[in-house]
């Protein structure tokens, strides 16, 4: 069985993340989206709520689990029998540090291979860190994050 883990903050979700994770799907058997507790962040979400957004929107897909992790990347997939990484780029900034993760991650596990996506090119000006800061401002989430989790953002960015 072919398991691939995509990892990320996804605080929250974009289209641009859900983008990628539907085109693993059809890639892999199956596709973990491994959510990042870190503890150096403030997110706007518990790891558990956005777990949950993703859940929500990625229901469609029979061969799409999601978890939160925290720790080793390359720990999180052994536990999970994955053997890919993927990783979403938007720009070729996000190579050069993905590049050097990759390397990293080769490093502490040779079996361990990391596949690089590129996001869609309607996506790829679509950061969650946008994505907060646009809702902060009530401007329009359409077409940029799920539909169905626009209102739980809406309602996040109030508090």
């Amino acid at each position: 069985m072919r398991i691939a883990v995509y990892p990320g903050s996804f605080d929250p979700i974009t289209n641009g993340h859900l983008d990628i994770i539907e085109r693993a799907s059809k890639i892999f058997d199956k596709v973990i989206v491994g959510v990042l507790r870190n503890k150096n962040k403030k997110p706007l979400f518990s790891a558990e709520e956005r777990v949950d957004l993703i859940k929500r929107v990625t229901n469609h897909l029979n061969n799409v689990e999601t978890a939160s992790f925290d720790g080793l990347l390359v720990e999180f997939a052994k536990q999970h029998n994955a053997n890919v990484i993927i990783k979403g780029l938007r720009t070729v900034n996000d190579f050069e540090y993905e590049f050097q993760m990759a390397l990293l991650n080769k490093t502490l596990n040779d079996e361990c291979e990391t596949m690089f996506m590129m996001t869609n090119s309607m996506y790829s000006y679509i950061s969650s860190s946008m994505v907060k800061e646009l809702a902060g401002y009530k401007g329009n989430l359409s077409g940029i994050v799920p539909d169905e989790i626009i209102q739980n953002i809406k309602d996040k960015c109030k508090q």
